[in-house]
């Protein structure tokens, strides 16, 4: 039996305490006494949850509060991020500070102090409304929109099966941390929780336990209202092992069951814990109003009665609890650190080449040489799609970067983004050989880099949000069109700036045969819409190079590639301008040899080559055009002013922006007067060229939108 082992049995023996109570009051009153002040948030889950957390925390958390980055580190997550006031608690009782050194990267944010406890919800307190990575010290997860926080976990858990499986070796079991998560009902009625539950269940990750906080209150009443359905049950059939502790104050069976979960590893685990919301508040106990208001001035002092507390103090910690704290969660988190970075010198010594992978994914930092072998595309009119070529990009780089992993929505045949190399194998339940030989490439191991998430979108993409938190460098594979099904998730993952790789193929109505509900109009001026999100809708193949390299190079958020399904002409580069100018968002791609231009013609992607033709042809008009490949409007507005003049100079106001898709945006570039050929409907089903030909997606109305720019433009003068 191992250490950790031996203190998961002492702690799950161990009976509670007066100093137990103690603790568990001082979590529900500060989170009490939170709310009121602000006079804002929730008070009710904190003081029905206070319990479950702090039994958690103080018997079974591997975290070192002064190193929040360590890499083995336990993680906690909590879902319903409506009840922060607990998560805040915790971190200032465990007094989790930001870390410093090797495990400074990723200890993101401030401390939790008592003076931010008190500014809860106020400007620039660390005590926000629900939590946010990067702000608070400790938080792992940004949370709040309820399912969110469970689904990442999963990919938390994923990310640990995936670093144990390719970095341990005997005598070296350098990761084998547990991924926690605390959930709600709102959680459990949440699709995202269903397909994240079924994947997890499927994948067996043992090492994933969701504790749910089952207090049957919402907003507009009791669950049973809307939710009726036996949790547990579900759970069982997706897999899991389900237990159950009928009192959440009864923490000697919650401690027995988490020690069941450390102990015999063997299924994802699910404890289901009933509790009351609003616990010992006389009027608002199992009530909807100890949800989401503050309990007023009468029923604080009520219920700091009922906890033989003063009822006259506020915010008081009584000094034996942090003590307390820090005895244990703080003692054992610090002891396991110590331990951990004595056996990582050790592992250094012996597997120098496997530690640097470690020290790089620590780092945030790419290899060296890791772009040496990127491909590079003849020209050729015939050419090739950007997601066959993006394919062959992704392969390249994840040869020479070994955490780069990850996988489609099913739909990996279409979006060619399987990892087709030697040894990269397949994410799924299996053993890797003691012998430290990597997976073969039709394993199927927890080492393999190819993920199958199933029809899960939403879920995937909270997935490898929880996977690009540890270290990796996941990406995320699907149709344009389904983004919708995974905005929320996407939308944290820019709010927390992780550096995860969206491919999305399909990119247009020129996909063809499956008609209007599968085409995308207005996806990517949504995800243009969305702050910290960079898009990218390369022109070809080599565009489409450049596209993959800012991807990786990115490290403050997340890319969505766009990327054709059809093939698009790949560009001679000795007639037309380097690709590289992709990394400015926005180039001259072709120019008038003489004078400056009269015209301008701007366009992303697949429509780039319509341009082309019509740059030739109005040439031979003796129109002085201009083609500017536009693949990134993000990239573009990062450049200086000059840079932006130079690409696009005020003094030519004859302009014609050409996309198959919405038009909304293209104004700010084209002007109020400029053309703007995008579409105005939803798309229709036939052969992808003639569906591009029926809503003018053709040089020849190109050429006629410039003509008629510089006719227009020329009467103003």
């Amino acid at each position: 039996m191992t250490e950790r082992d031996t203190m998961a049995t002492t702690a799950a023996t161990a009976p509670a305490t007066e100093l137990d109570q103690l603790c568990i009051n001082t979590l529900r009153t500060l989170a009490i006494d939170m709310v009121q002040k602000a006079e804002s948030g929730h008070p009710g889950t904190p003081m029905g949850a206070a319990p479950t957390a702090y039994c958690l925390w103080q018997r079974f958390l591997n975290y070192d509060p002064h190193a929040p980055a360590w890499p083995n580190r336990d993680r906690f997550v909590l879902s319903p991020g409506h009840a922060c006031a607990l998560l805040y608690g915790l971190l200032y009782l465990g007094d989790v500070q930001p870390g410093s050194g090797s495990d400074a990267r990723g200890s993101l944010g401030k401390a939790v102090t008592l003076d931010e406890i008190k500014s809860f919800r106020q400007l620039g307190s660390r005590c926000t409304g629900h939590p946010e990575h990067g702000w608070t010290t400790g938080v792992e997860t940004t949370t709040g929109p309820l399912g969110q926080g469970v689904a990442t976990s999963v990919g938390m858990a994923i990310a640990e099966a995936w670093l144990a499986a390719t970095y341990n070796r005997p005598g070296f079991t350098l990761f084998d941390h547990k991924v926690y998560a605390l959930a709600s009902d709102g959680d459990m009625m949440e699709g995202i929780s269903a397909e994240a539950a079924s994947l997890a269940g499927h994948l067996q990750l043992a090492n994933l336990c969701w504790i749910y906080d089952c207090n049957r209150i919402t907003i507009e009443g009791a669950t049973g209202l809307t939710f009726t359905e036996d949790v547990g049950a579900r759970f069982e059939t997706y897999g899991w092992r389900v237990l159950q502790v009928a009192d959440a104050n009864a923490i000697e069976q919650l401690s027995a069951h988490l020690q069941t979960f450390a102990l015999q590893p063997s299924l994802p685990t699910l404890i289901v814990v009933q509790s009351h919301i609003g616990y010992g508040a006389p009027h608002k106990q199992d009530a909807k109003e100890a949800h989401g208001e503050a309990l007023g001035d009468d029923e604080v002092r009520l219920t700091k009665e009922f906890y033989g507390w003063n009822p006259d103090a506020k915010f008081l910690v009584p000094d034996e609890v942090p003590q307390h704290f820090k005895a244990h969660f703080g003692q054992r988190g610090a002891n396991a650190h110590a331990a951990w970075e004595a056996l990582y010198l050790k592992y250094q010594a012996q597997y120098p080449d496997l530690a640097q992978q470690i020290d790089h994914m620590r780092a945030g930092a790419l290899p060296e040489g890791w772009d040496a072998s990127l491909p590079r595309f003849e020209a050729s009119a015939k050419g090739v799609s950007t997601r066959d070529a993006a394919g062959k990009v992704q392969n390249a780089i994840a040869k020479q970067v070994p955490w780069v992993l990850g996988g489609a929505a099913d739909l990996a045949p279409s979006t060619k983004t399987t990892l087709s190399f030697d040894f990269a194998g397949v994410f799924e339940p299996g053993q890797l050989a003691d012998n430290g030989e990597q997976a073969k490439a039709d394993a199927h191991s927890f080492a393999g880099r190819n993920f199958h998430f199933g029809i899960r979108e939403h879920a995937m993409c909270a997935a490898v949000s929880g996977m690009a938190l540890a270290g990796l460098r996941p990406f995320a594979a699907g149709f344009l069109i389904f983004t919708d099904y995974a905005r929320g998730a996407m939308r944290l993952a820019a709010m927390m700036g992780l550096p995860v790789t969206y491919v999305w193929t399909h990119d247009s109505i020129a996909l063809g045969e499956d008609g209007p509900t599968h085409q995308p109009i207005e996806q990517l001026a949504s995800l243009r819409a969305m702050p910290g999100m960079v898009v990218l809708r390369p022109a070809d193949a080599n565009e489409t190079v450049e596209a993959w390299r800012i991807a990786m190079q990115s490290t403050d958020g997340p890319t969505s590639l766009v990327l054709s399904r059809q093939a698009l002409p790949t560009l001679d580069r000795t007639q037309y301008a380097s690709a590289a100018g992709v990394a400015q968002g926005a180039y001259v791609l072709a120019d008038f040899e003489e004078g400056s231009p009269e015209v301008l013609l701007l366009a992303t992607g697949s429509e780039v080559a319509l341009c082309i033709t019509a740059y030739e042809q109005l040439k031979k008009e003796g129109v002085h055009a201009r083609v500017v490949s536009m693949p990134s409007w993000e990239l573009f507005e990062r450049q200086d002013a000059a840079y932006q003049e130079s690409v696009l100079p005020d003094a030519v106001q004859a302009r014609v922006s050409i996309e198959a898709g919405s038009g909304l945006g293209w104004e700010r570039y084209v002007g109020r007067h400029g053309a703007i050929l995008a579409m105005h409907s939803f798309g229709t089903s036939a052969p992808g060229k003639e569906v591009m030909a029926h809503f003018g997606f053709d040089a020849a109305h190109v050429v006629g939108a410039a003509q008629e720019q510089l006719r227009r433009h020329k009467a103003k003068a």
